[in-house]
This record gives structure tokens, sequence and C-alpha cells, in this order.
């Protein structure tokens, strides 16, 4: 099993950065791929990035050039650097490890951008 634990949000103006982290804790973390994930008052939850268990990365068309997920298998964490945010980005932020077995989500970190 995996416990996954979202950090980093807060409020940010427009054009600002924000890195948020997910921490996992469990076995065999590095199999996993990361996958973040946002969900905007009202609106649908929407997929943003993916890490694969090999580093492949890839992204939402929304973000693409602004957002950079990364991962360090050492320390158990996936990052998801946040740049020239948008009002648009405003939402909890939720990381989902997929691989073996169910999918396991964290708690979620809101993120706010002001404009």
């Amino acid at each position: 099993q995996v416990q996954l634990v979202e950090s980093g949000g807060g409020l940010v103006q427009a054009g600002g950065s924000l890195r948020l982290s997910c921490a996992a804790s469990g076995s065999f973390f590095s199999i996993y791929h990361i996958n973040w994930y946002r969900q905007a008052p009202g609106k649908q939850r929407e997929w943003v990035a993916t890490i694969t268990s090999g580093g492949n990365t890839n992204y939402a068309d929304s973000v693409k050039g602004r957002f950079t997920i990364s991962r360090d298998n050492a320390k158990n964490t996936v990052y998801l650097q946040m740049n020239s945010l948008k009002p648009e980005d405003t939402a909890v932020y939720y990381c989902a490890a997929s691989g073996p077995g169910p999918v396991y989500w964290g708690q979620g970190t809101q993120v706010t951008v002001s404009s």
C-alpha cells in the first residue's frame, strides 16, 4: 500500500511560481507512475501531468511549457514545479500513484492564483 501526502500549495500572484511535493510512504515507490490532477470549484477533476516509473513525462496542453514534473526515488517524492501561474490554475491539486493494484490518492493541496 502507498500513502501520499501533497504539500507546497498556497496563494501566489499571477506570473508567480510554486513547487508542489508529493511524498510517498510504503514500499516500491519507484515502480509507480505518479500523476498530478487538479480540481477547480464546480469543475471535474482534470489530469495535469504524469511521470512514469522510467522517468518519462507527459503534460496536459494547458500546462505544457509552464509546469515540470520530476521525481526523486531516493526520497520517495515527486515534484510539480509550476511557473508562470495563471488564475485559471487555481484548484486543489492531487497526486495519484498508479501501478500494480489500485490507484492511490493523496488528500490534495490548494493552489490559489490571484490576478
